[in-house]
Protein backbone atom coordinates (compact mmCIF):
# COMPACT_ATOMS: atom_id res chain seq x y z
CA UNK A 1 0.00 0.00 0.00
CA UNK A 2 1.49 3.37 -1.16
CA UNK A 3 0.54 6.21 2.19
CA UNK A 4 -0.05 9.49 0.22
CA UNK A 5 -0.85 12.28 2.34
CA UNK A 6 -2.22 15.92 1.53
CA UNK A 7 -1.73 18.90 3.31
CA UNK A 8 -4.50 21.50 2.32
CA UNK A 9 -7.80 20.72 0.10
CA UNK A 10 -8.27 23.30 -1.90
CA UNK A 11 -9.92 22.90 -5.21
CA UNK A 12 -6.24 21.61 -6.63
CA UNK A 13 -5.82 19.11 -3.49
CA UNK A 14 -9.56 18.10 -3.88
CA UNK A 15 -9.65 17.46 -7.06
CA UNK A 16 -5.87 15.27 -6.81
CA UNK A 17 -7.19 13.23 -4.06
CA UNK A 18 -10.76 12.74 -6.51
CA UNK A 19 -8.63 11.89 -9.13
CA UNK A 20 -6.89 9.01 -6.73
CA UNK A 21 -10.14 8.01 -5.33
CA UNK A 22 -12.21 7.45 -8.74
CA UNK A 23 -8.73 5.32 -10.15
CA UNK A 24 -8.20 2.35 -9.83
CA UNK A 25 -5.54 2.98 -8.30
CA UNK A 26 -7.59 4.05 -5.06
CA UNK A 27 -7.28 -0.12 -3.82
CA UNK A 28 -3.47 0.23 -3.56
CA UNK A 29 -3.65 3.59 -1.52
CA UNK A 30 -3.99 4.81 1.68
CA UNK A 31 -5.15 8.56 1.79
CA UNK A 32 -4.25 11.09 4.67
CA UNK A 33 -5.13 15.00 4.84
CA UNK A 34 -5.27 17.94 7.06
CA UNK A 35 -7.07 20.85 6.50
CA UNK A 36 -7.76 23.68 8.99
CA UNK A 37 -11.51 23.61 7.64
CA UNK A 38 -13.29 20.76 9.72
CA UNK A 39 -16.56 20.83 7.24
CA UNK A 40 -13.86 19.86 4.40
CA UNK A 41 -12.50 17.02 6.82
CA UNK A 42 -15.66 15.52 7.70
CA UNK A 43 -16.39 15.26 3.92
CA UNK A 44 -13.06 13.83 3.06
CA UNK A 45 -13.78 11.17 6.00
CA UNK A 46 -16.89 10.04 4.63
CA UNK A 47 -15.15 9.23 0.97
CA UNK A 48 -12.34 7.25 3.32
CA UNK A 49 -9.85 9.83 3.19
CA UNK A 50 -8.16 9.28 6.88
CA UNK A 51 -8.19 13.10 8.48
CA UNK A 52 -5.51 13.94 10.65
CA UNK A 53 -5.27 16.65 13.56
CA UNK A 54 -2.08 17.99 12.50
CA UNK A 55 0.36 19.09 9.30
CA UNK A 56 2.77 16.74 11.47
CA UNK A 57 0.51 13.93 11.53
CA UNK A 58 -0.56 13.36 8.43
CA UNK A 59 3.68 14.08 7.23
CA UNK A 60 4.86 11.27 9.97
CA UNK A 61 1.92 8.91 8.18
CA UNK A 62 2.79 9.52 4.73
CA UNK A 63 5.83 8.42 2.02
CA UNK A 64 4.19 10.60 -0.35
CA UNK A 65 3.13 14.39 0.86
CA UNK A 66 1.37 16.51 -1.30
CA UNK A 67 1.70 20.22 -0.22
CA UNK A 68 -1.29 22.09 -1.61
CA UNK A 69 -1.16 24.65 0.35
CA UNK A 70 -1.01 28.11 -1.20
CA UNK A 71 2.68 29.62 -1.71
CA UNK A 72 2.20 32.63 0.73
CA UNK A 73 2.05 29.35 3.31
CA UNK A 74 5.18 27.70 2.77
CA UNK A 75 7.02 29.62 5.41
CA UNK A 76 4.67 28.94 8.30
CA UNK A 77 3.06 25.65 7.27
CA UNK A 78 6.70 23.45 6.12
CA UNK A 79 8.55 24.05 9.33
CA UNK A 80 6.05 22.30 10.71
CA UNK A 81 6.73 19.06 8.98
CA UNK A 82 10.16 19.49 9.08
CA UNK A 83 11.07 16.67 11.93
CA UNK A 84 8.25 14.21 10.29
CA UNK A 85 10.85 14.12 6.99
CA UNK A 86 12.79 11.49 6.48
CA UNK A 87 15.39 10.16 3.44
CA UNK A 88 12.31 7.92 2.76
CA UNK A 89 9.77 11.14 2.34
CA UNK A 90 8.80 12.39 -1.06
CA UNK A 91 7.78 16.15 -1.06
CA UNK A 92 5.37 16.79 -3.64
CA UNK A 93 4.83 20.96 -4.42
CA UNK A 94 1.59 21.80 -6.73
CA UNK A 95 2.46 25.49 -5.81
CA UNK A 96 3.73 27.99 -8.69
CA UNK A 97 6.85 29.15 -8.09
CA UNK A 98 8.51 27.31 -4.70
CA UNK A 99 11.43 25.65 -5.57
CA UNK A 100 13.11 22.60 -4.67
CA UNK A 101 16.29 24.61 -2.80
CA UNK A 102 13.42 26.52 -0.79
CA UNK A 103 11.00 23.56 -0.08
CA UNK A 104 14.84 21.81 1.54
CA UNK A 105 15.52 24.82 3.40
CA UNK A 106 11.68 24.76 4.98
CA UNK A 107 12.22 20.59 5.74
CA UNK A 108 15.58 18.63 5.65
CA UNK A 109 18.39 19.13 3.15
CA UNK A 110 18.24 16.01 1.26
CA UNK A 111 14.12 16.42 0.96
CA UNK A 112 13.10 14.35 -2.40
CA UNK A 113 10.95 16.99 -4.04
CA UNK A 114 8.85 16.51 -6.98
CA UNK A 115 7.78 20.08 -8.52
CA UNK A 116 3.94 19.75 -9.88
CA UNK A 117 2.14 22.01 -12.66
CA UNK A 118 -1.50 21.18 -12.54
CA UNK A 119 -4.64 22.65 -14.10
CA UNK A 120 -7.88 23.34 -12.69
CA UNK A 121 -9.54 20.78 -15.43
CA UNK A 122 -8.32 18.37 -12.98
CA UNK A 123 -11.58 18.85 -11.49
CA UNK A 124 -13.42 17.16 -14.09
CA UNK A 125 -10.63 14.42 -14.95
CA UNK A 126 -9.31 16.73 -18.24
CA UNK A 127 -6.55 18.07 -16.68
CA UNK A 128 -2.58 18.86 -18.21
CA UNK A 129 -0.04 18.42 -15.37
CA UNK A 130 3.47 19.12 -15.97
CA UNK A 131 6.18 16.85 -13.47
CA UNK A 132 9.83 17.61 -12.60
CA UNK A 133 11.39 15.54 -9.79
CA UNK A 134 14.40 16.18 -8.30
CA UNK A 135 17.72 13.71 -9.11
CA UNK A 136 17.38 12.55 -5.81
CA UNK A 137 13.62 10.75 -6.61
CA UNK A 138 13.68 7.58 -7.85
CA UNK A 139 12.11 6.12 -11.18
CA UNK A 140 9.73 3.83 -8.52
CA UNK A 141 8.99 6.65 -6.78
CA UNK A 142 7.98 8.93 -9.45
CA UNK A 143 6.20 6.65 -10.97
CA UNK A 144 3.39 6.73 -8.07
CA UNK A 145 3.00 9.99 -8.27
CA UNK A 146 3.09 10.43 -12.48
CA UNK A 147 0.24 7.38 -11.76
CA UNK A 148 -1.75 9.75 -9.73
CA UNK A 149 -1.75 12.75 -12.30
CA UNK A 150 -2.63 10.41 -14.95
CA UNK A 151 -5.71 9.16 -13.41
CA UNK A 152 -6.90 12.55 -13.82
CA UNK A 153 -5.16 14.28 -16.65
CA UNK A 154 -2.40 14.01 -19.57
CA UNK A 155 0.95 14.06 -17.92
CA UNK A 156 4.58 15.39 -19.48
CA UNK A 157 7.71 15.13 -18.14
CA UNK A 158 9.85 18.70 -17.98
CA UNK A 159 12.94 19.55 -16.15
CA UNK A 160 13.14 21.44 -12.56
CA UNK A 161 13.94 24.76 -14.78
CA UNK A 162 11.31 25.20 -16.69
CA UNK A 163 8.48 24.63 -14.31
CA UNK A 164 7.96 28.57 -14.14
CA UNK A 165 7.50 29.08 -17.66
CA UNK A 166 5.31 26.01 -18.04
CA UNK A 167 2.76 27.66 -16.28
CA UNK A 168 1.28 30.14 -18.79
CA UNK A 169 1.20 27.28 -21.02
CA UNK A 170 -0.79 24.91 -18.92
CA UNK A 171 -1.94 26.22 -15.58
CA UNK A 172 -3.01 29.74 -16.26
CA UNK A 173 -3.93 29.39 -20.12
CA UNK A 174 -7.67 27.98 -19.05
CA UNK A 175 -8.49 31.46 -17.83
CA UNK A 176 -7.06 33.03 -20.86
CA UNK A 177 -9.17 30.56 -23.10
CA UNK A 178 -12.00 31.22 -20.62
CA UNK A 179 -11.55 35.25 -21.58
CA UNK A 180 -10.94 34.30 -25.31
CA UNK A 181 -14.27 32.20 -25.15
CA UNK A 182 -16.10 35.37 -23.26
CA UNK A 183 -15.80 37.25 -25.99
CA UNK A 184 -17.38 34.89 -28.72
CA UNK A 185 -20.46 34.80 -26.16
CA UNK A 186 -20.75 38.39 -25.99
CA UNK A 187 -21.29 38.46 -29.76
CA UNK A 188 -23.68 35.64 -29.35
CA UNK A 189 -25.45 37.28 -26.81
CA UNK A 190 -25.59 40.71 -29.58
CA UNK A 191 -26.76 39.10 -32.24
CA UNK A 192 -29.76 37.62 -30.25
CA UNK A 193 -28.24 33.42 -29.69
CA UNK A 194 -29.08 32.55 -26.53
CA UNK A 195 -26.79 31.71 -23.62
CA UNK A 196 -27.31 28.05 -23.29
CA UNK A 197 -26.92 27.60 -27.31
CA UNK A 198 -23.78 29.67 -27.43
CA UNK A 199 -22.08 28.05 -24.98
CA UNK A 200 -22.70 24.56 -26.13
CA UNK A 201 -21.42 25.27 -29.17
CA UNK A 202 -18.82 27.34 -28.90
CA UNK A 203 -17.08 24.93 -25.94
CA UNK A 204 -18.08 21.88 -28.58
CA UNK A 205 -15.76 23.26 -30.89
CA UNK A 206 -12.98 23.95 -28.33
CA UNK A 207 -13.25 20.24 -27.80
CA UNK A 208 -12.98 19.60 -31.36
CA UNK A 209 -10.33 21.83 -32.06
CA UNK A 210 -7.97 20.66 -29.58
CA UNK A 211 -8.75 17.00 -30.56
CA UNK A 212 -7.23 17.93 -34.15
CA UNK A 213 -4.46 20.06 -32.85
CA UNK A 214 -3.51 16.39 -30.72
CA UNK A 215 -4.69 13.91 -33.32
CA UNK A 216 -4.98 15.59 -36.87
CA UNK A 217 -1.47 14.87 -37.51
CA UNK A 218 -1.72 18.37 -39.13
CA UNK A 219 0.46 21.45 -37.86
CA UNK A 220 -1.38 24.59 -36.69
CA UNK A 221 -1.11 26.98 -39.99
CA UNK A 222 -2.80 23.58 -41.69
CA UNK A 223 -5.37 23.63 -39.42
CA UNK A 224 -6.25 27.32 -39.94
CA UNK A 225 -5.86 27.00 -43.78
CA UNK A 226 -8.92 23.89 -43.64
CA UNK A 227 -11.16 26.41 -42.01
CA UNK A 228 -10.49 29.41 -44.21
CA UNK A 229 -11.73 29.54 -47.47
CA UNK A 230 -10.66 32.13 -50.24
CA UNK A 231 -12.66 34.95 -50.04
CA UNK A 232 -15.00 33.34 -47.16
CA UNK A 233 -15.94 34.29 -43.62
CA UNK A 234 -13.05 32.68 -41.79
CA UNK A 235 -10.81 35.12 -43.69
CA UNK A 236 -12.40 38.33 -43.34
CA UNK A 237 -12.79 36.96 -39.37
CA UNK A 238 -9.16 36.10 -39.42
CA UNK A 239 -8.32 39.19 -41.06
CA UNK A 240 -9.17 41.57 -38.29
CA UNK A 241 -6.96 38.78 -35.62
CA UNK A 242 -3.94 39.17 -37.48
CA UNK A 243 -4.74 42.99 -37.66
CA UNK A 244 -5.18 42.79 -33.91
CA UNK A 245 -1.80 40.73 -34.14
CA UNK A 246 -3.34 37.64 -31.65
CA UNK A 247 -0.42 35.76 -31.66
CA UNK A 248 1.77 38.73 -29.88
CA UNK A 249 -0.79 39.93 -27.59
CA UNK A 250 -0.96 35.91 -25.98
CA UNK A 251 2.92 36.21 -26.33
CA UNK A 252 3.07 39.16 -24.24
CA UNK A 253 0.44 37.04 -21.92
CA UNK A 254 2.79 34.27 -21.16
CA UNK A 255 5.90 36.51 -20.76
CA UNK A 256 4.04 38.84 -18.03
CA UNK A 257 2.64 34.98 -16.56
CA UNK A 258 6.20 33.91 -16.25
CA UNK A 259 7.99 37.24 -14.98
CA UNK A 260 5.57 37.27 -12.63
CA UNK A 261 6.25 33.25 -11.68
CA UNK A 262 9.78 34.32 -11.47
CA UNK A 263 8.90 37.26 -8.89
CA UNK A 264 7.10 35.24 -6.52
CA UNK A 265 9.81 32.50 -6.99
CA UNK A 266 11.83 31.06 -3.77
Amino acid sequence: MYQIGFLGTGNMGTAILKGILQSEMHSAVDLFAYDPSTEKMAELEKEGVNCCKSEAEVASSCKFLFLAIKPQMFDSVLPKIADAVTENTVLVSIAAGMGIDYIRSLTKPFAKVILVMPNTPLLVGVGATALAPDVSVSDEEFAVIRRVFDACSVTVLLRPDQMKEVIAINSSSPAFIYLFAKGFLEYAASVGISAEDAKTLFAQTLVGSAKMITDSGYDIDTLIQQVSSPGGTTLAGLDRLYAGKLTDVVNDACTSCTKRAYELSK
